[in-house]
C-alpha cells in the first residue's frame, strides 16, 4: 500500500526489484536487514468519499518520498492533511482487484524473502565450509612452514654441530701443539747455557791456548743459532695464543649460535606441533601486531653460513700453524743438532790435535831431560879432563921449574926443554880448549834447562786446555737435550 499522493497501480505493477549481488558483504549484512523500510500503512483520511477523478487527479502528482523521510517530516506532513471527523462508511477506498493484487504481491514478496532467505543460508553455509577449508588449508600451510622451518634450524644447527665439533678437537690439537712449542723452547735453555758455560771455561786456558780457534768459533753460531731458534719459537708461540684467542673466539660465536638456534628448534618444534585440541593454546590479544623480528631468512641463513665460514676460515690458519710449529720445531731441532755435532766434532778435532800436542810435548821433553842427563855428564866428564890435565901442567911445569935449577951452562936449550915447554903449551891449551867446552857444555845445558821450563810449562797448558775441553766442556755437552725432547715430547 502506497500514502495518499502515490499511484497505487505503481507498486503492484512494477514490483520492487531484487538487487543482483544479493548476499552483501557480511559486515553490511546485518546493517542491511535494519535499513529496510518496513511496510507503511495509508495515512490519508478514511472519511473522504469515493471519488475516482480526485484519486487519479491526486495520483497523477509526483510520487511522494515519503517513505525515505524521516519520521518528523511525516508527522509534519500528515498533519498538514485536513482531519476528517464524519466518516461515511458507505464510501470504500479500494477495489477487489486491488485486494488481490495486493494478496499477490504478498505472495511473491513471500515467495521472495524465503527464496533470498534460502539463499542466505545455502551462501553462508558455503562460506562457512569455504572459510573453514581455507583456515584449515591456512594453518596447514603455516605448520607445513614450522615444519620447514624446523628442518632447516636443524640443518644448520647439525652444521653447527660438526663445525663445533672441529673446532674443538682444532683447538686442542693447537693447544698440544702450543704445549710442544712451550716445551722445546724451554728446552733450547740447557743447550744454550752449556754452550756459554764452554765459552767461559774455555776463556780459562792459558798462554799460547788461549787462541779464537774453530771451537770458539763454532760455539758461538751455535749459540747465534739457538737465539735464533728461541726467536722464532717465540713468534710462533704469540701467534698460536692469537689463534687461540681467534679460535676461541669463533668458538663462542658458535656455541651462541648454537644455543639460540636450539632454543628456536624447540619453540618453532613446540608450535609445529600444536594443534587445536593442544593444551596451553589460547588468545594472545595484539600478538600479530608485535613485529620483533631482527632477521630475514636471506640475513639469518648468512648469519650462521658466516660464522661457519669464519670458524672454517680460522680452523684454516690454525691447522696452517700448526704444521708451520711442527715444521719449525724440526728445522729448529735439526738446526741445533747440526750445529751440536759440529762443535762436537770441532772439540775432538781440536782435543786430538791438543794431546798430540802434549804427547809430542812430552816427548820433547823426555828427549830434552835425557840431554841434560847428557849434557851434565859430559859437563862432568870435561871437568874431570880438566882436573886430569892439571897433573900433567903440574908436572910440566914442574920439570921447567926445576931444570931452571941447573947450573950455568947446563941450562941447555935442549929437545928436553922444547917439549917441556911445547908439552906446558900443549897441556895448557888443551885446559883452555876443556874450559871453553865446559862452558858450552853449560850453556847448553841452561838451554836445556830453560827448554825443559818451557816444554813443561807448555806441557801444563796443554794439560789445562784438555782438560777444559776434554773433562769440562765435553762432559757438560753430553746432558745435550735428544731430538725428541726439542720437538716438544717429554
Amino acid at each position: 500500500m502506497e500514502r495518499v499522493g502515490c499511484t497505487l497501480t505503481s507498486t503492484y505493477a512494477h514490483p520492487r526489484p531484487t538487487p543482483t549481488n544479493f548476499l552483501p558483504a557480511i559486515s553490511t549484512m546485518a546493517s542491511s536487514y535494519r535499513d529496510r523500510f518496513p511496510h507503511s500503512n495509508f495515512t490519508h483520511s478514511l472519511s473522504l468519499p469515493w471519488r475516482p477523478s480526485t484519486y487519479y487527479k491526486v495520483a497523477s502528482s509526483y510520487p511522494s518520498v515519503a517513505p525515505y523521510c524521516t519520521r518528523s517530516q511525516r508527522v509534519s506532513e500528515n498533519a498538514m492533511l485536513p482531519f476528517v471527523s464524519n466518516r461515511t462508511t458507505f464510501f470504500t477506498r479500494y477495489t477487489p482487484d486491488d485486494w488481490y493484487r495486493s494478496n499477490l504481491t504478498n505472495y511473491q514478496e513471500s515467495n521472495t524473502s524465503r527464496h533470498n532467505s534460502e539463499k542466505l543460508r545455502v551462501d553462508t553455509s558455503r562460506l562457512i565450509q569455504d572459510k573453514y577449508q581455507q583456515t584449515r588449508k591456512t594453518q596447514a600451510d603455516t605448520t607445513q612452514n614450522l615444519g620447514e622451518r624446523v628442518n632447516d634450524i636443524g640443518f644448520w644447527k647439525s652444521e653447527i654441530i660438526h663445525e663445533l665439533d672441529e673446532m674443538i678437537g682444532e683447538t686442542n690439537a693447537l693447544i698440544d701443539v702450543k704445549k710442544r712449542l712451550e716445551r722445546a723452547l724451554m728446552e733450547t735453555e740447557a743447550p744454550l747455557q752449556v754452550a756459554r758455560e764452554c765459552l767461559f771455561h774455555r776463556e780459562k786456558r792459558m798462554g799460547i791456548d788461549l787462541v779464537h780457534d774453530e771451537v770458539e768459533t763454532q760455539l758461538l753460531t751455535e749459540v747465534d743459532t739457538i737465539l735464533c731458534c728461541q726467536e722464532r719459537m717465540k713468534l710462533h708461540l704469540d701467534k698460536a695464543i692469537a689463534q687461540l684467542a681467534a679460535d676461541r673466539a669463533s668458538q663462542h660465536e658458535l656455541e651462541k649460535d648454537l644455543s639460540d638456534k636450539q632454543t628456536a628448534y624447540r619453540i618453532d618444534d613446540k608450535c609445529h606441533h600444536l594443534r587445536n585440541t593442544s593444551d596451553g593454546v589460547g588468545y594472545f590479544c595484539g600478538v600479530e601486531r608485535v613485529d620483533a623480528t631482527v632477521s630475514v631468512p636471506e640475513s639469518w641463513a648468512k648469519f650462521t653460513d658466516d660464522n661457519i665460514l669464519r670458524s672454517q676460515s680460522e680452523r684454516a690458519a690454525s691447522a696452517k700453524l700448526r704444521d708451520d710449529i711442527e715444521n719449525l720445531l724440526v728445522v729448529t731441532a735439526n738446526e741445533m743438532w747440526n750445529q751440536f755435532n759440529k762443535v762436537n766434532l770441532c772439540f775432538t778435532n781440536r782435543i786430538a790435535e791438543t794431546a798430540d800436542a802434549k804427547n809430542k810435548i812430552q816427548m820433547h821433553l823426555a828427549k830434552t831431560l835425557q840431554e841434560i842427563f847428557q849434557t851434565e855428564m859430559t859437563i862432568e866428564s870435561i871437568k874431570k879432563a880438566i882436573k886430569d890435565k892439571t897433573a900433567f901442567l903440574k908436572v910440566a911445569q914442574t920439570r921447567l921449574d926445576e931444570r931452571t935449577r941447573r947450573p950455568n951452562i947446563e941450562l941447555c936449550r935442549d929437545m928436553a926443554q922444547l917439549r917441556l915447554v911445547n908439552e906446558v903449551h900443549e897441556v895448557d891449551d888443551t885446559i883452555q880448549t876443556l874450559q871453553q867446552r865446559l862452558r858450552d857444555a853449560e850453556d847448553t845445558l841452561q838451554s836445556l834447562v830453560h827448554t825443559k821450563a818451557t816444554l813443561e810449562h807448555d806441557l801444563a797448558v796443554k794439560a789445562n786446555s784438555l782438560y777444559i775441553d776434554q773433562e769440562k766442556c765435553m762432559s757438560m755437552r753430553k746432558s745435550y737435550p735428544n731430538t725428541l725432547r726439542l720437538v716438544g715430547f717429554c
